[in-house]
């Protein structure tokens, strides 16, 4: 009897907050007129890039989204938003690429030239992706080309990928910078001299790092970037430990000399003396010498023109070394600073 009466009370509560609840009418929200314009409008009639980057997104025609891309380049500069989003599109067409997605070169390329045309330096990271993505030559070459035509801090920019960044970019920035008209000599001495510290902290032989080891010796070489004189006897004694024990070839170690030669003070002509001696001694008790080696390592010496090593070079005439070594030698002498 006690359950049959609770039931009643609940049913009777139940039905006095349904029913006897006054009726509200739904909330009608407001109507919001976007104004979008046709899909088939002509590009050529809208002039908001707000407006032409939602018809971008809401298209998948390529030849209308190229079409977009080459106005948004003039209507939206100044724009920071349309700059942010064209950045972080060709930064997501790039890792889609990486990843293995096929790309529309066609796309890939009008995005570029539309930052090109916006001039925004914050769209380094983004052209920079570009070149380590993979691409044909030619889209690289228009990031490339992008990056130097934008202003902006262009060395400090590749400067923090080489210091920061994983191998595969630290190269690639090194081979932006190296060849960029936009950079002075002394940065682009500065760039292969942090490349070359960058690649000699490598202790595990990456690929890109030993690739951008002997790319910045080169460099430096060409440069006779004198700074960075300590790196470069680090280099050369890496490089001579591995071809005694087979592991790279002769080249290498010869350009090693050769940076020596081209961006070596005091200490650095001791190494090459050191050197020279050791192989006057073996030459004149077996004979046997590396012509190629020693032709190197004299002729860097007469570069440094440090006096100190003039008995080793003086003691070539009494050997029996080819006619080119000994005159080498000679000249090596006569450019010695004394």
């Amino acid at each position: 009897m006690r359950k049959l009466f609770f039931l009643i009370v609940l049913i009777v509560l139940f039905s006095s907050f349904v029913f006897c609840e006054e009726e509200q009418e739904p909330a009608v929200p407001p109507v919001v007129s976007l104004a979008l314009p046709a899909a088939d409008m002509p590009i050529a009639d809208i002039d908001d890039p707000e407006v032409l980057w939602t018809q971008f997104l809401l298209t998948s025609n390529t030849e209308r989204m190229t079409e977009i891309l080459a106005v948004l380049g003039t209507t939206g500069k100044g724009n920071r938003r349309i700059v942010n989003n064209l950045n972080d599109y060709l930064m997501g067409l790039n890792l889609l690429f990486r990843s293995g997605v096929a790309a529309h070169y066609t796309l890939v390329s009008a995005c570029i030239s539309a930052i090109m045309e916006l001039g925004d330096s914050s769209s380094y990271p983004a052209l920079f992706s570009v070149l380590y993505a993979g691409y044909p030559e030619v889209i690289a070459n228009e990031a490339l080309g992008a990056m130097e035509e934008i202003p902006g801090n262009l060395f400090q920019f590749l400067l923090n990928v080489v210091v920061n960044n994983p191998p595969e970019e630290k190269f690639a920035a090194f081979r932006s910078g190296i060849n960029s008209r936009r950079l002075s000599i002394s940065e682009r001495g500065q760039l292969a001299e942090h490349a070359l510290e960058q690649s000699l902290a490598d202790t595990e032989d990456n690929v890109y790092l030993l690739s951008l080891r002997y790319a910045s010796v080169i460099s430096l070489t060409g440069l006779r970037w004198t700074r960075a004189n300590a790196l470069a006897i680090r280099h050369y004694y890496r490089v001579q430990s591995d071809f005694l024990h087979d592991n790279v070839s002769k080249q290498f170690f010869i350009e090693a000399i050769a940076c020596l030669g081209a961006v070596g003070n005091s200490d650095a002509a001791l190494v090459l003396g050191l050197q020279l001696g050791l192989i006057n001694a073996r030459t004149e008790t077996t004979g046997a010498f590396d012509p190629d080696i020693t032709m190197a390592i004299v002729q860097a010496l007469g570069n440094i023109g440090f006096s100190a090593v003039f008995d080793h070079l003086l003691y070539i005439g009494t050997l029996a070394y080819p006619e080119d070594i000994q005159t080498a030698a000679r000249e090596a002498v006569a450019r010695l600073r004394w």
